[in-house]
């Protein structure tokens, strides 16, 4: 429980400076989604957070506004379709979560947690209770990213949610960060298409 606390304070530190030191990249993007296709900058949608409250993840939009809502990408016939040229770089470099910083900032996420699954993914929902999954802070990546991430089937995103949940603590926390890190720059398991959670219809 104080790990909690401790914890809380560093995400909200580390979150306000991201937010300051990444405004003008904000900014580009910001330019970028606008000029590529019509719609709005950010995209909103309904996640299941710590005890299953929902609440609204924020993305920079990467899919044209046309695009079916509430869908995960691999239930797509085609996803490639709809996503937008920019929003395919920002899905690459994983740069359209950025904006899940305010999330953050909010309380309604952590840096690192198991990835909320989307409010209909209910397959999901239930495999994370068995592991007690779904009663922690909910992160902008975790241990099943660096595992895997889009790779990974439901049940054993599930497990990998709760090996993080039993061995929460600092070292682990860090060792999901710099993971994420290496992953991101190697574009680890981003496949559209995929049965991971984190790409969704936008």
């Amino acid at each position: 429980m104080e790990y909690l606390k401790v914890k809380r304070v560093i995400d909200l530190v580390l979150s306000v400076l991201a937010a300051v030191i990444l405004s003008p990249l904000f900014l580009i993007l910001f330019i970028a989604i606008k000029v590529d296709t019509p719609g709005p900058i950010f995209f909103k949608q309904k996640r299941v957070g710590i005890n299953k409250k929902h609440f609204n993840i924020l993305k920079f939009r990467t899919m044209r506004i046309d695009t079916p809502k509430d869908t995960p990408t691999h239930l797509l016939g085609n996803p490639d379709q709809y996503i937008t040229k920019v929003g395919k770089f920002l899905r690459k470099t994983s740069l359209d979560e950025l904006p899940q910083i305010f999330n953050i900032i909010k309380g309604e996420m952590a840096i690192i947690g198991p990835r909320p699954a989307l409010w209909n993914q209910y397959d999901l929902i239930e495999e994370r209770d068995k592991y007690g999954a779904n009663d922690v802070p909910v992160g902008l990546t975790g241990w099943a990213q660096i595992n895997g991430r889009d790779e990974l089937e439901i049940d054993l995103k599930a497990r990998l949610d709760g090996e993080y949940v039993e061995k929460r603590g600092f070292s682990m926390d860090v060792r999901c960060f710099f993971g994420t890190l290496i992953s991101v720059l190697k574009s680890d398991g981003v496949i559209e298409g995929g049965t991971g959670i984190d790409k969704v219809t936008q």
